[in-house]
């Protein structure tokens, strides 16, 4: 090899594609940390090309990969149902999930959560369809109808919805209760309810489940109720609500989209 051939290979210098993709990496590895490993190559590249970076999404997943990136993937536990007879209630809902504005159709289940000292505790959810944010929740140790009546007056005094808002639940014994029953009639809501076996008709608020035990229960031992409570309040208030980007509501956070709204009523 002639001296000179191997004198600018020792002394090459790195070229403007090269240095992009170290500069980009920089930036996906900060996005990637910000969101506690929750994020993937999808969501990473939104945020990218909204800071006005120029790339592509296989460019943003080859970098990721080869950097050993990824986001949080756990299997989903399944908690085993009860058996026994369950009351088939009208429908109303039937899987239409599309909305026109906020405070229109809202979606609640309840999950588990598992605590090292005080075994198994449960939160209740409700999300409203049009902004997917979490309106209102409750975390509690037992199962019972007040967990279901507390998320809903939390819902209530944060979004004072008018009449006519469709409230989609399962068939669980909170929700049929008489007690929850009344307080939809005196908020002057429309109750409806999935079909038995059907996972379907509830999916939005199952999938928000899904998410929560995936980027934040799943990776972490709650040594109590206490400790438990804490992580899920900065998770549904501080990251899903507030930080998190949604793909179906035009990659904006639900807070956001639901000030968006507010102001173009």
């Amino acid at each position: 090899m002639p001296k000179s051939t191997y004198y600018q290979a020792f002394h090459k210098k790195p070229n403007s594609y090269h240095t992009a993709n170290e500069e980009l990496l920089e930036e996906i590895k900060i996005l990637h940390e910000v969101s506690k490993g929750r994020y993937g190559a999808p969501k990473i590249h939104k945020q990218l090309v909204q800071k006005g970076y120029s790339c592509s999404l296989k460019r943003v997943q080859r970098l990721m990969k080869e950097a050993g990136l990824q986001s949080v993937i756990t299997k989903k536990y399944r908690p085993t149902t009860t058996s026994g007879s369950v009351e088939e209630r009208e429908n109303v809902l039937a899987q239409d999930f599309t909305t026109t504005t906020i405070n229109e159709k809202w979606v609640a289940d309840i999950t588990y959560i598992h605590t090292l000292r005080d075994g198994w505790c449960y939160l209740a959810s409700i999300m409203d369809l049009h902004t997917k944010k979490i309106v209102g929740y409750k975390f509690a140790r037992k199962m019972t109808t007040n967990i279901v009546l507390d998320a809903l007056e939390n819902a209530v005094n944060t979004q004072k919805p008018g009449p006519g808002l469709i409230m989609h639940t399962d068939l669980g014994t909170q929700y049929t209760s008489e007690a929850y029953q009344q307080q939809l009639k005196k908020y002057e809501m429309v109750p409806s309810f999935s079909r038995k076996g059907c996972p379907y008709d509830n999916a939005c608020i199952e999938s928000f489940h899904a998410t929560l035990k995936k980027e934040e229960v799943y990776r972490t031992k709650y040594d109590s109720f206490e400790t438990a409570r804490i992580a899920l309040f900065q998770y549904i208030e501080g990251w899903y609500n507030r930080q998190r980007i949604h793909g179906r509501i035009g990659y904006m956070t639900p807070d956001a989209y639901e000030q968006q709204c507010r102001a173009a009523a």
